[in-house]
């Protein structure tokens, strides 16, 4: 029985949020095993064990739904980028925290979607909006923590060099997703390790 101040919108909220996210697995699920054109709302639905007009309550179309898990990525770097400037050392937060990053580009299911993902933004002006938007926060956010790590060496940087070291940076881990699928029996470990000595090099070099 509902009590006087209970809301049913505050009770469902948990519910829709569950629902949002079994959507965009099954989205992700198809968009991998079909592409974005191949993967139809009704295989999304049936995947999800929902009907159409059920994912369309929550997503007006896919692109909503590639929105969505682009939005879930940059949450988790935005997420990211907070702990490492919490960190005592936010320099070796960093490198430590990119063997984590090495593992998850390298992650054959991820790379699929990713990449899937960038295609579509290659022919669909829409996508190709939202990843960029998506883009240009992950590039602030990486610059202010990179000038944080080169300030507290003594380094005073232009807008331009740091801007530069970002997309070194983001070279160097979006790059992973190709290696993953070219060649899935690379050494990860060693990967990573020689990703970290890069990264560490890269926040070395004169401005």
């Amino acid at each position: 029985m509902q009590t006087p101040d209970s809301s049913p919108h505050i009770i469902d909220a948990p519910r829709a949020a569950a629902r949002r996210q079994q959507i965009l697995q099954a989205a992700a699920q198809c968009f991998r095993e079909h592409g974005f054109h191949g993967a139809s709302i009704a295989q999304i639905s049936k995947t999800a064990g929902m009907s159409p007009g059920h994912i369309y309550h929550y997503f007006e179309n896919k692109e909503a739904i590639i929105a969505a898990i682009v939005a879930q990525d940059l949450e988790s770097l935005l997420t990211l980028t907070t702990e490492l400037r919490a960190a005592c050392n936010v320099r070796a937060a960093l490198i430590e925290r990119a063997a984590e990053g090495v593992a998850d580009q390298l992650d054959p299911i991820n790379a699929a979607l990713k990449l899937e993902i960038v295609a579509e933004a290659a022919r669909n002006p829409r996508v190709a909006e939202i990843v960029r938007e998506a883009d240009v926060t992950c590039r602030r956010e990486l610059a202010v923590t990179i000038r944080a790590i080169r300030q507290a060496a003594g380094r005073e940087d232009s807008p331009a060099a740091v801007g530069e070291m970002v997309e070194v940076l983001a070279s160097l881990f979006e790059g992973l997703l190709l290696r993953t699928i070219r060649n899935p029996g690379l050494d990860r470990a060693r990967v990573a390790q020689r990703i970290q000595i890069a990264i560490n090099d890269l926040l070395d070099q004169p401005g």
